[in-house]
């Protein structure tokens, strides 16, 4: 990243296949995140699409820049086998008199190392307009890349607001939302099949944390609109029924996060999953999240602010990157490499990791917090 939001000048950070993110507020977790919504975007909507949504190049643009004018976003992507496959750089900027997105250079580099796309071309150069959408948004221009293309347009965000959940007026036509709007919707189309047995799996670890829970399906109403619902055990005969209009906060945000990460797809990018949910529930989070991974293998990247979730054994240092804010932008430091850290976890359970983590993005003057009038 290049003069991303928070970030001033060139930001390189490493990406393991899950990877917690911690800092204080407004430290630029989740424009880590949106820096992959972004290209998600591009290829799904457009260069102009993206950044019109965003409120504008002077919303994207960090602060602390000077130059290159613009911004730069550049990823690396591969598997298992192999993390190199391929390489996509986008740098964008405001044209100088239209005051409009353009693009400034545009690369990708293929799994044999070749540069299948170098930006601007003569045909750019001599109409000037085509540098106005990027090459991995078009269909006719992205053949030659395509597979990076389909994998950046998998890439799913989810920080489910479950009042969008249950409004079924604002729901309407939505399509990917970020905070859930649609996600009635996107169970409604899963193949029958898929979805029940999804469904199932889900009823049994609600069944934990909800123990008069009996099961979890989905319907559909007299008007056409979904819902899920759920069947409760208790002392009459007949189970009580509730729809998600009665769930709470918390049972609708972990519903969507159990689901999320049983589907296949690219990588999940999940804000604060910890939200509304029981602190025993959320220490167990990371060791849940690991079991479906193996089922359904996706990258995981987790902002969080919960000591909770990251004091599970199976979280190592290297998936943690703190992020350190200051007056000439946000620094990324890899917890590997931040010395007070490293010093103090040994690996042994004596030290939790999350009461290490958390001290470390503490806020600087923190102690002050209780005594402001």
């Amino acid at each position: 990243m290049v003069h991303w939001r928070n970030f001033q000048g060139q930001v390189d950070i490493s990406l393991t296949p899950r990877v917690f993110l911690l800092g204080p507020n407004a430290s630029g977790k989740s424009n880590i995140l949106d820096a992959l919504r972004f290209l998600r975007d591009t290829a799904d909507k457009g260069l102009q699409a993206a950044i019109s949504s965003r409120g504008g190049m002077g919303a994207i643009r960090s602060l602390h820049a000077r130059r290159p004018p613009g911004f730069t976003l550049a990823v690396t992507v591969g598997n298992k086998t192999r993390l190199d496959q391929w390489k996509y750089s986008l740098q964008v900027r405001n044209h100088p008199q239209k005051h409009i997105p353009e693009v400034v250079a545009e690369s990708v580099t293929d799994p044999q190392g070749s540069q299948v796309l170098r930006r601007p071309t003569q045909e750019d150069n001599d109409d000037p307009d085509r540098l106005r959408q990027t090459h991995l948004e078009q269909v006719v221009a992205n053949q030659g890349f395509r597979p990076l293309t389909e994998f950046l347009t998998s890439v799913r965000y989810l920080h489910v607001v479950p009042q969008l959940m249950r409004d079924l007026e604002r729901s309407a036509g939505r399509r990917n939302d970020p905070f859930g709007a649609d996600f009635l919707e996107t169970i409604a189309t899963t193949p029958q099949r898929t979805r029940d047995a999804r469904l199932r799996k889900i009823s049994k670890v609600l069944q934990i944390a909800i123990p008069q829970l009996e099961d979890l399906t989905l319907e559909q109403d007299e008007g056409g609109h979904w819902h899920l619902q759920v069947r409760f055990v208790h002392w009459r005969k007949s189970p009580a029924k509730q729809d998600e209009r009665a769930f709470s906060d918390g049972t609708l945000r972990l519903i969507g996060l159990l689901w999320s990460l049983a589907e296949k797809g690219g990588p999940l990018l999940l804000e604060e999953p910890e939200l509304g949910l029981h602190t025993a529930l959320v220490r167990r989070l990371p060791s849940l999240m690991a079991r479906l991974y193996r089922r359904s293998p996706r990258q995981l990247l987790i902002t969080t602010h919960a000591s909770d979730l990251l004091n599970d054994e199976g979280i190592g240092l290297d998936e943690v990157h703190l992020l350190k804010p200051g007056g000439q932008g946000t620094e990324i430091i890899p917890a590997t490499d931040h010395q007070p850290t490293a010093s103090l976890y040994s690996g042994d359970g004596q030290l939790p990791l999350g009461e290490i983590l958390m001290q470390a993005v503490a806020p600087e003057q923190v102690d002050r917090f209780s005594m402001a009038e």
